[in-house]
């Protein structure tokens, strides 16, 4: 009866996620292009990158608060507390850094502090004047802090949530806003053991650039000769949403040995700037003793076009040292002509 009462709930949830996704879809023919902080998107590790981002059913750990935080709350191999570090070269020279920190606490909960950070590099200012540079050179940033805390209800469904902070920066200007992450996660006894989770990422305030830059002066009154010509003033500029995401996960044991391990996974995605697509992953694992060896692949954003669908790929290895497990993943996505993405992660489970 349980059960029954968790798979109605999950059932509740997930309608509801896709009627309000369906709903900002159909404010609009095509939002593209249309959000501020498209970074929170990318894909945070390795791991889940090289999954083709069908990881909202299936990451614990460090990595779970940038996916679906319920998923810290899950054992991982009997351990509860992580550490979750990945580096990704991105396209352009862009580099993007996160971790992530799980530690357990009130009784079966856990709690989580992540940090992503965007670096797109040192730029030249160019003026009209000065096509070729100024001799100036300005940056641009990213930054996204995040507490968590998850929860299982039972000792198969469990929900979580997150908060988090996200800045923009770019030359002296600014935009800062408030979001909340939610999921949850329920795993059954059917199909080996299948497990179905949904999660509502970056619902916040808007974001809008504010700075020196927007300092303007004025003369209020121009006709009259004897008006302050230099009055202080701000130019508005305007505010964007945050990319609104709506996931439903689905991940399948499909066949378990003694040695081998192998998982399908599929996520439902509908994002508020784009329409709805499909993300699948695959991993193959070897147990090797304590050591485990995983082999991924992945596409995402199936079927938009070109443009966005794509194949991805990486491997894992990890190794169990007494009460600790150490492990290392890496990604790759090839964008063809817009090159290729390396990633690694790092991990430590205790």
């Amino acid at each position: 009866m349980r059960r029954l009462q968790h798979l109605r709930m999950c059932l509740l949830l997930s309608l509801l996620i896709s009627g309000v996704g369906q709903h900002f879809q159909a404010k609009a023919q095509s939002r593209v292009g249309t959000t501020a902080a498209p970074f929170l998107v990318l894909g945070t590790g390795a791991r889940g990158s090289a999954l083709g981002h069908a990881y909202t059913a299936v990451a614990t750990g460090g990595d779970a608060l940038f996916w679906n935080p319920a998923g810290a709350a899950r054992l991982d191999d009997e351990n509860r507390g992580s550490v979750f570090f990945t580096h990704t070269r991105w396209l352009a020279d862009i580099n993007y850094n996160a971790v992530g920190v799980v530690v357990p606490a009130f009784a079966a909960g856990a709690v989580g502090l992540s940090l992503g950070q965007v670096d797109y590099g040192r730029m030249e200012v160019r003026t009209v004047d000065l096509p070729q540079g100024t001799g100036e050179t300005f940056g641009a940033t990213d930054l996204v802090v995040g507490l968590s805390y998850a929860q299982p209800l039972t000792n198969t469904f469990y929900i979580g949530g997150t908060v988090k902070y996200v800045r923009q920066q770019i030359y002296d200007m600014s935009a800062h806003a408030i979001a909340l992450d939610i999921g949850f996660i329920l795993e059954t006894q059917y199909l080996n053991g299948l497990r179905l989770a949904a999660s509502i990422m970056n619902f916040g305030s808007e974001m809008q650039m504010r700075g020196v830059n927007t300092r303007v002066f004025v003369d209020i009154d121009p006709t009259h000769s004897g008006s302050n010509n230099a009055l202080p003033a701000q130019l508005e500029t305007s505010s964007w949403d945050l990319p609104l995401s709506f996931k439903f996960g689905v991940a399948w044991p499909m066949f378990r040995a003694d040695q081998v391990h192998m998982s399908l996974y599929a996520d439902a995605h509908q994002p508020t700037d784009n329409n709805l697509n499909a993300d699948f992953g695959a991993e193959l694992r070897f147990l090797l003793g304590n050591v485990n060896l995983d082999l991924r692949a992945g596409y995402k954003d199936l079927p938009l076009k070109n443009a966005y669908a794509h194949w991805t790929l990486g491997g894992g290895l990890d190794m169990r040292l007494g009460a600790v497990r150490f492990g290392a993943d890496i990604g790759y996505i090839p964008f063809a002509l817009l090159g290729n993405v390396t990633m690694l992660d790092l991990r430590v489970y205790f």
